[in-house]
């Protein structure tokens, strides 16, 4: 992954853009995407589109990865300056406990933290107690409620403040992996297939066949929004959903329920579900053509991705899902593997460039 790719991750993890409140991040995808895409644009919902026109200009090829994360949203302001809250999303509320916040506050961030009854003051029976969200709240350091007041409002959003760290042997630890990955992983397999327009490259090769629309979808942490207006308003015959899914290598993991996932194994490929057993199918014998590392899923309910809904968009849409291990979910300091993602986007390129308008996606 070249340089310029790995700044524009950065600068897309570092953006702050909760479920509900994604205008950042999308600001920043779009700007990104305006360099190499033939159409870029955003919808009323705030998704985000980068569409490359095929030659044949079908099939239609969705690729959607989310771009909101997990958030708080302040509920109540006291009469002292603080901020009770609930969460935006699936929290483990100990992870919360004495972490810094941005909140996206009036007139721009506003750092707080978040506070609880120092464990000095605890009596013994409270110590053994697991912290929840009600009993938390934020302290920005104001005076009183007017003060506090000035700088966020009942509704105000935030994120855990926490920056990216690069780590030993191409790893990257960062909040909202879950799943900015997604949106910056579809938006590099555009990349992949638009190489004549982008700076520098010397390897273009032929545009594909299929028109094909990368989509940063929003809200996929609480409604699958952004998931069911994008798929509908773009009519895709065929989409391919990237999510995260969580690495088994590590302790305390359950390999026989959850699967052998490993950081640097290579994509995640979705097997059941929402999933296509079509696309399933071309996925497997492209990674195992083009020599990509991968490993299976098994998803025999639902997928907890945009997927599932995608899936069911009006006639259906013969949909694939292909995961990027990642380590600590849902908490400040989330973990992957750059070339788990940089194979990922390979592999999605591939499958674009396989698409015909007479490929066959009904199960036979």
């Amino acid at each position: 992954m070249n340089e310029r790719s790995i700044e524009f991750l950065k600068r897309l993890l570092s953006t702050p853009g909760p479920s509900g409140d994604e205008a950042g991040p999308a600001r920043v995808w779009r700007e990104e995407a305006k360099t190499f895409a033939d159409e870029v644009r955003a919808d009323v919902r705030g998704n985000s589109y980068a569409i490359l026109n095929g030659v044949e200009g079908a099939p239609r090829v969705l690729l959607a990865g989310h771009i909101d994360e997990i958030g708080l949203m302040i509920t109540h302001v006291d009469d002292e300056g603080y901020l009770w809250f609930a969460p935006i999303g699936g929290w483990d509320a100990q992870v919360l406990v004495g972490q810094r916040v941005r909140l996206l506050g009036k007139q721009g961030d506003v750092i707080g933290v978040v506070g609880k009854k120092a464990i000095h003051l605890m009596k013994p029976d409270e110590r053994d107690k697991a912290s929840k969200i009600e009993d938390l709240w934020i302290d920005i350091g104001a005076k009183n409620r007017d003060e506090a007041l000035a700088h966020v409002r009942v509704g105000t959003t935030g994120v855990i403040d926490a920056p990216v760290y690069d780590f030993p042997n191409g790893r990257i630890v960062s909040r909202s992996i879950d799943n900015r990955i997604g949106a910056f992983t579809v938006l590099e397999a555009l990349r992949i297939l638009s190489p004549e327009r982008v700076e520098g490259r010397k390897d273009a090769q032929a545009r594909p066949a299929a028109t094909v629309a990368a989509v940063a979808t929003v809200q996929e942490e609480i409604t699958f929004a952004g998931a069911h207006t994008s798929a509908f308003s773009f009519a895709p015959q065929a989409a391919i959903v990237v999510d995260v899914t969580h690495a088994t290598d590590h302790p305390d993991a359950n390999k026989r329920r959850s699967g052998d996932v490993k950081l640097g194994g290579g994509p995640v490929i979705s097997r059941g579900s929402a999933g296509s057993p079509v696309v399933f199918d071309m996925l497997v014998g492209l990674a195992e053509r083009e020599g990509i590392p991968y490993a299976v899923e098994a998803n025999p309910r639902t997928t907890g991705t945009d997927a599932d809904a995608i899936h069911l968009s009006r006639g259906g849409v013969a949909t694939g899902i292909i995961s990027i291990p990642n380590r600590y979910m849902h908490s400040p300091n989330e973990m992957i593997a750059l070339s788990d993602v940089e194979n990922a986007a390979k592999l999605i390129a591939a499958f674009v460039r396989e698409v015909r308008e007479e490929t066959g996606f009904i199960p036979s």
